[in-house]
């Protein structure tokens, strides 16, 4: 497939080249051709995207080389060398004691046996049953016969109603576990003997999303404070139309938001980049630069992409691989140096970065028109190659901010990976129902992403929460 494609690749080149030199072609039919040579490079480097090269997802990606035998990865099968046991050991207290008596009719006559001792033998079992607790309130009457009954307590405040424990499961089985309401349904009726509709479900989520308010309140005043956080953003279906779900975190908070708009206009409705004065690591959307008070990161994940479509695309333009050598020695360099270049080390790679610039501004310089191509209102239209020269010079401060101050990471990895579990969530339900549906799985996912990055995990913060409290770090400095 590479080898195919570099040879398509020449032999473009070369008729661009044929073009350019021989003056007996009529010049309408050299425009002509232009642009069919133009298709075909556009068709070649559509289908030649892959997850390493551009933003396609690996689990999208039909060209993704995966390992065809176990030990693909160069590790041997198993447990690896240096891991962490996970050996299951005997429980000091038992639940059930059963005693297995030695059946005597199977020894040899003759003898007198009696009991010496025992060997133990431990089975470990999971039981899920209903468990009713019923509350029998005192009734209490004067002289008068005014009657007086006593308060209640746990939240019993009818004749039956469901307990905190089945809350918190209903809301970890859906919007954590994300398993579809119909089999949650399923479950609880199977299972655990307990009939529970799909509409207790939902209910159960938008009381979690509405006792999570002071939570999110509390988020986006932390992320707004933050030295550095991560942004991004990914399209959601919400009752078949495309929204976006915006995301800010950084590794002790995270906030996940959708909104109808990709822009600017969602991220001030969201509240959290307008305020925020620190560093925002990002890709090179556009609406991000809108906002000023902060400094600006560039993902360098993205321009690895980038550069490397262009040397599987452009192999004469040897700036590319150059450019990703580049950046990656300097990572590793900066991992090294504990997070931080010092400044010798910093201008030394600087000017590196700067002299790779030069010689791609000599292998993919700026477009110029095509002879006798009529000349068209507005800026000539530039290939993606030199957009992406242009934007690692305009922005050299924001693409290279990593390897000076300690707080800007290589990547924007932070943010995408944790909206990540919103795209399995539309793998496996294929969008929300409503708009109410998408902010209730937002608001949820953010509060247990954000306990999770304070070593809480899903379960315990959310039989936390409808016990009416949220954990210790939320008001902790």
């Amino acid at each position: 497939m590479t080898l195919n494609k570099i040879n398509v690749t020449d032999t473009i080149n070369q008729a661009r080249k044929m073009l350019k030199d021989n003056p007996k072609i009529p010049p309408e039919f050299a425009a002509v051709v232009s642009v069919l040579l133009t298709l075909v490079e556009l068709l070649l480097m559509r289908f030649g995207k892959n997850s390493k090269n551009s933003s396609i997802p690996p689990s999208q990606d039909p060209n993704r080389a995966k390992d065809k035998k176990p030990g693909g990865t160069g590790k041997k099968p198993g447990g690896q060398k240096g891991r962490e046991a996970k050996t299951l050991k005997p429980f000091d207290n038992p639940d059930e004691i059963i005693q297995v008596p030695v059946n005597r009719e199977d020894l040899p006559k003759g003898h007198t046996y009696k009991t010496v001792g025992h060997t133990k033998r431990q089975v470990v079992e999971i039981i899920v049953k209903r468990h009713v607790k019923e509350y029998q309130l005192e009734i209490v009457a004067d002289e008068n016969g005014k009657r007086y009954t006593a308060e209640t307590v746990d939240g019993a405040s009818r004749p039956v109603q469901y307990g905190r424990s089945i809350k918190s499961m209903l809301v970890y089985m859906s919007l954590y576990q994300m398993i579809p309401y119909g089999r949650v349904q399923e479950y609880f009726e199977n299972q655990i003997g307990i009939p529970i509709s799909e509409g207790t479900v939902f209910n159960c989520n938008k009381l979690a999303y509405d006792q999570l308010e002071e939570f999110e309140k509390i988020c986006k005043t932390r992320l707004q404070s933050a030295t550095c956080l991560n942004a991004d953003e990914t399209s959601i279906n919400v009752n078949g139309k495309k929204i976006w779900l915006h995301s800010a975190s950084n590794d002790r908070w995270a906030h996940f938001a959708p909104h109808k708009t990709r822009g600017s206009e969602a991220m001030d409705d969201i509240g959290i980049l307008p305020h925020f004065e620190g560093i925002a690591v990002h890709d090179h959307w556009k609406a991000y630069f809108t906002y000023t008070k902060c400094r600006h990161a560039l993902c360098n994940a993205h321009h690895l992409r980038e550069l490397q479509a262009m040397i599987e695309a452009h192999p004469d333009h040897a700036w590319a691989q150059k450019m990703k050598d580049l950046l990656c020695t300097i990572n590793t360099q900066t991992i090294e140096a504990g997070g931080a270049l010092n400044p010798q080390e910093a201008d030394h790679y600087r000017s590196l970065y700067q002299s790779i610039l030069k010689q791609a501004d000599t292998e993919c310089p700026p477009p110029t028109p095509v002879p006798g191509e009529k000349k068209k209102r507005g800026k000539v239209p530039k290939t993606k190659e030199r957009n992406l020269l242009e934007r690692l010079r305009n922005f050299e401060t924001e693409t290279l901010l990593f390897m000076t101050d300690p707080y800007v990471p290589f990547t924007n990895n932070q943010a995408e990976n944790d909206i990540r579990m919103t795209k399995v969530h539309q793998k496996i339900s294929g969008c929300f129902r409503s708009m109410e549906g998408a902010q209730i799985f937002c608001r949820v996912r953010s509060y247990i992403k954000t306990c999770q990055k304070h070593g809480l995990d899903a379960s315990s913060a959310l039989s936390a929460l409808f016990q009416g409290k949220l954990p210790p770090f939320c008001f902790s400095p």
